[in-house]
């Protein structure tokens, strides 16, 4: 599987874990998917403003399920 490949899947699952309304599932997804863009940055695959933008929303989402 192509890197750009995982990034995006990683990030799927998390959004489809928040949309499940499962708190622990988008946690664990979550936690999944942050080393995995921050390991494209340093690849040179994605900007790194990119890679922040993609955290920040889905920490947005995990966040919004806990309260």
């Amino acid at each position: 599987m192509s890197m750009r490949s995982m990034m995006r899947t990683k990030i799927k699952n998390v959004v489809k874990a928040c949309d499940a309304g499962n708190t622990d599932a988008a946690i664990s997804a979550y936690k999944e998917a942050v080393p995995v863009i921050d390991s494209m940055i340093n690849k040179g695959i994605v900007d790194k403003n990119k890679a922040a933008r993609h955290k920040s929303r889905l920490n947005k989402r995990v966040k919004a399920l806990a309260v």
